[in-house]
């Protein structure tokens, strides 16, 4: 009772400071001029992220569960292309992906470039030669995580010099003064992430109870509990109409995911992380792999309708969900 409890609370606040969280990001994004794709990917990725880098270095250090720490990842990874497929069922009339900026293709891109290495990892086990006691995938993640961060702001400048006039016309935050916004998104962010830190364990908790295994527990019970920030925050984006910010949350969060899996990597001393994982992780990060690709499909082709409550691509992403949770409900 109070593991529900405490999760109910934390659920309250995250959604309380998470709303504002969108909106002070969106005006960030706004008086600095470097746009909303690149102040998703960035800087919202990096705050709705931290309980995944929490639960991780945590699950490896005190706890010793490295599959809590590599499910907790890839598992997110699912859920935050799960959350497009939510986010297109509450934008009416036309589907999401046509309202998206197509730059989101980039930090998409890079997602898929880094889940295929996760799972190139996870496939070879303890076959790869370490350095030292972290796996050479380790230094991958970080180097192209910081090439994507480059390229993904140049990109979003060249957009902006582009189009300067009609962003001029988009203001909509005249009058509230830059400093405002950066103290309040801190301020917020700061409740976000004391709040989404105690989630972990509250999801942990509940999880044990059911009796599953760790590969299982750590790909739906915590990913879910440590992703809630990024559905509260992309939800409320969406809803002040900051779809650019909602969408690079989600692409970026994943691209900060696997920076966060380098680092768990670091953490654990017994040797590369993914040798000491399940294979089954795997499953997830063939499914991130696929429900990216399918987001991709959808920002890239642009349709203007729905046939029903959801778009094409986000049936799809929906799909490739389900069979995901099967499959590793299969193979717990």
């Amino acid at each position: 009772m109070f593991l529900w409890i405490a999760f109910i609370i934390c659920t309250t606040v995250i959604i309380y400071a998470g709303t504002r969280l969108s909106k002070y990001g969106d005006i960030i994004a706004e008086k600095t001029g470097l746009g909303r794709t690149w102040i998703g990917v960035v800087l919202m990725a990096s705050v709705t992220s931290l309980p995944e880098l929490v639960t991780g270095i945590s699950s490896v250090t005190y706890a010793d569960v490295p599959d809590i720490a590599v499910g907790d990842v890839l598992g997110s990874c699912v859920f935050n292309m799960f959350i497009i497929s939510f986010l297109d069922a509450m934008h009416r009339p036309t589907p999401i992906s046509s309202r998206a900026h197509h730059g989101h293709v980039l930090s998409a891109g890079f997602g898929i470039l880094l889940l295929s290495i996760a799972a190139t990892g996870l496939f070879f086990g303890n076959r790869i030669l370490p350095l030292g006691w972290i796996g050479p995938y380790t230094l991958f993640f970080v180097v192209i995580y910081f090439i994507a961060m480059r390229l993904v702001y140049f990109y979003e400048k060249k957009q902006i010099s582009a189009f300067m006039k009609e962003m001029a016309i988009e203001l909509k935050y005249g009058k509230v003064p830059t400093k405002t916004a950066v103290v309040n998104y801190s301020i917020n962010a700061v409740i976000v992430i004391m709040a989404a830190i105690f989630l972990p364990k509250i999801g942990e908790g509940i999880a044990e109870a059911t009796g599953l295994g760790q590969t299982f527990v750590g790909n739906i019970f915590i990913a879910v509990s440590t992703s809630f920030p990024e559905v509260v925050v992309s939800i409320s984006a969406v809803k002040i109409g900051a779809i650019d910010l909602a969408i690079g949350n989600l692409f970026g969060s994943n691209i900060f995911n696997i920076f966060i899996l380098a680092l768990d990597d670091v953490f654990f001393t017994k040797g590369p992380l993914l040798s000491f994982a399940s294979q089954n992780h795997i499953i997830s990060a063939l499914s991130a792999i696929a429900m990216t690709t399918i987001a991709i499909i959808g920002l890239t082709y642009r349709t203007e309708k729905k046939p029903l409550l959801l778009a094409w691509d986000s049936i799809g992403i929906l799909l490739v969900y389900v069979i995901n949770l099967m499959l590793l409900y299969m193979m717990r």
